[in-house]
């Protein structure tokens, strides 16, 4: 069944999260859009709207959790990490805090909001902090996954999540784990490696290459930072192709990503699917994902280059 990722954050929240006395959620008047208002329904007193006001939102979670508490801050993913850089950094990262930023509308998939709500850049910007760990779920199930570890680890976390609905690609239960990567085909002539919403798309590209005699490995790299670099070495040697596919720039996210343990533990050819270093514009989700080649075409048309 298509359910957005916000969704199931909100549905986590309500049925679940709650019940820690720990947990506080605080959100920057977007608490409808981000899902985060269904923490507001059971547990009230532990949820607080900031207003417009991200940079307040990051510095007030780092009280919280300098205090003992497990703050989950939500914001649309442009604003969590644009607006409020400066806080994240100083305030959350530089000291080690055990912050959650839960952000959704991220990536192109926005849609009619337009570039200035799209955010492409965003795993790049957080990877490059020291003691953020940054995860980007594929659908439903691997977010509640995903969701739990993150509130379970000790530390920063980047939870990025979408907008439009996606389908399944977990069906009996998501076996996430934190720091890994899961292979859900296996595969010898090439290894796609996705994260989000390519995830889909790169299952549906492995059944096209396949009618045409390709064999393709497909992980799904849920862990942007910490990587699971055995498995990217382990794939890269076994295939000689890698192709990563995300809803993001192909500068400094999961691409970057894995052409930085390739460079260092095994060269390989590498292929990229994602933004080409350019903003999106307002257009229908699909339309958009389509103009700019994030597609099972796109990723096809990658594994066969020569």
């Amino acid at each position: 069944m298509a359910q957005a990722t916000r969704d199931a954050y909100g549905h986590l929240l309500e049925t679940e999260l709650y019940k820690n006395p720990d947990i506080v959620v605080l959100d920057a008047d977007l608490g409808s859009s981000t899902r985060s208002m269904a923490f507001q329904k059971v547990a009230p007193q532990r949820y607080f709207d900031m207003g417009i006001s991200e940079q307040d939102m990051m510095g007030t979670a780092a009280g919280f959790a300098a205090c003992g508490k497990i703050p989950l801050a939500s914001t649309f993913a442009v604003f969590g990490t644009g607006r409020a850089f400066e806080q994240v950094r100083n305030s959350i990262c530089l000291p080690n805090l055990n912050v959650k930023i839960c952000a959704t509308h991220a990536g192109i998939s926005v849609g009619e909001d337009g570039a200035t709500h799209q955010s492409v850049e965003d795993m790049a910007i957080m990877r490059s902090l020291p003691n953020m760990s940054v995860v980007c779920p594929a659908d439903a199930a691997e977010t509640e996954a995903v969701v739990r570890a993150a509130v379970a680890h000790k530390g920063p976390v980047y939870v990025r999540m979408g907008r439009a609905p996606v389908e399944d690609v977990y069906r009996d239960g998501c076996p996430f784990q934190w720091g890994k990567g899961t292979i859900l085909r296996d595969g010898s002539d090439v290894a796609i490696i996705a994260t989000g919403l390519m995830v889909q798309q790169a299952i549906i590209a492995a059944d096209q290459l396949a009618g045409q005699g390709k064999e393709a490995m497909v992980i799904d790299m849920a862990s942007i930072k910490p990587l699971d670099e055995d498995l990217v070495v382990a794939a890269a040697q076994k295939t000689h192709f890698i192709v990563t596919a995300e809803e993001h720039s192909i500068i400094g996210g999961l691409g970057g990503a894995v052409a930085e343990t390739l460079s260092r533990r095994c060269p390989t050819r590498q292929a990229y699917v994602g933004l080409k270093d350019c903003f999106g514009e307002s257009g229908k989700a699909a339309e958009l994902l389509e103009k700019y080649g994030l597609t099972a075409k796109g990723i096809v048309d990658a594994c066969l280059l020569s």
